[in-house]
Order: C-alpha cells, then sequence, then structure tokens
C-alpha cells in the first residue's frame, strides 16, 4: 500500500463513526493485548469515546480521527485541560492494523498538535506509556519530540498489573 494520500481529519461523533472505531479497535488487536490483557471487548469503541478520568469535565474530551473515505483509519483520545489547564492529555493514539507503518500515527499527531495549539492556554502534550508496551509506543512517541517525565505510577487492568511512565512534549 501506498503512503497516506490526504486523509481527512475530523471529529468522531455518532453510531457511524462508534462502529468506525470498534472496526479499528479490532484490526489492532495485539494493542489492546498488551494494555488490558484481553482483545477488543464489543463495547471498546463507546469507552473509548465516553470514558473520562474522575472529577474531569467531559466537555473538554475530543475523539478525533483520519479517515480514508468511509473508513477511520487513525484515532486519537484528546482530554484538553488534562491533568491541569497548561496540558493536553493523549490517551489513545492507534493505527489501523493494516495501515501501520504509513505515516499515518504521525499525521494524526500533527493535526492534534495543530488542533490543541488552538486551544489558549496549552502549552504542552503529556501521556501514559504503560509498561507492558513500552517497547512499541516509547520509538513512535520519542520519535514525536516526547520525553519521560521521571513520574510513574502503578497500573492495572483486571488481572495485569503493570506501571505507567508519563511523558511530555512542549506544543
Amino acid at each position: 500500500m501506498c503512503a497516506v494520500t490526504d486523509p481527512v481529519f475530523r471529529s468522531l461523533d455518532g453510531d457511524a463513526d462508534v462502529a468506525a472505531l470498534q472496526d479499528l479497535l479490532e484490526s489492532a488487536p495485539d494493542y489492546t493485548e498488551r494494555i488490558t490483557g484481553y482483545p477488543p471487548g464489543p463495547s471498546d469503541a463507546l469507552s473509548a469515546l465516553i470514558s473520562v478520568p474522575e472529577g474531569f469535565d467531559p466537555v473538554g474530551k475530543h475523539g478525533w480521527g483520519l479517515f480514508d473515505g468511509d473508513r477511520l483509519v487513525a484515532f486519537a483520545d484528546v482530554l484538553l485541560g488534562y491533568p491541569d489547564p497548561g496540558a493536553a492529555f493523549v490517551g489513545l493514539l492507534l493505527v489501523r492494523g493494516d495501515r501501520q507503518g504509513q505515516g499515518l500515527g504521525r499525521a494524526l499527531h500533527e493535526a492534534v498538535v495543530a488542533r490543541v495549539r488552538s486551544v489558549p492556554g496549552i502549552g504542552r502534550l503529556r501521556l501514559g506509556i504503560v509498561a507492558t508496551n513500552a517497547a512499541v509506543a516509547e520509538p513512535f512517541w520519542r520519535a514525536l519530540g516526547y520525553t519521560p517525565t521521571g513520574e510513574t505510577k502503578p497500573y492495572r487492568y483486571d488481572h495485569l498489573e503493570s506501571t505507567v511512565a508519563l511523558w511530555e512534549r512542549p506544543l
């Protein structure tokens, strides 16, 4: 398959987009298995679109995607103003399994950066890398200018116990 050719960046909303996100999640089951210990479940897309940390106003949650026609090829979950007003938190950035390695992750990240730069007061991006996914995730995020903050927190999903390392980069 050829390189990225003008994918469309837009917000996800509505039932059709939930189905498109579920299809994307199911196309890359290895990611979900690394961070949960399970393959994608039938409600993972809806959960990705509506779940927020305790105390966070859902108005600041955004699901943005790159679409190739009607197919969602990359998705980012971003919390504006989390964990503090000067940050935006990338909770997930995932590329469709059969489209990885084509520059879609970088293209989506660039679109996210452009969108977040338009939000007054936000000066940095944060994210967490679960240790069970670090071998795959760290090279990608490092190439985009993120560095570890030195902060780590316990991570647990059902029977999977790990840690999450926080990374940042300036806008």
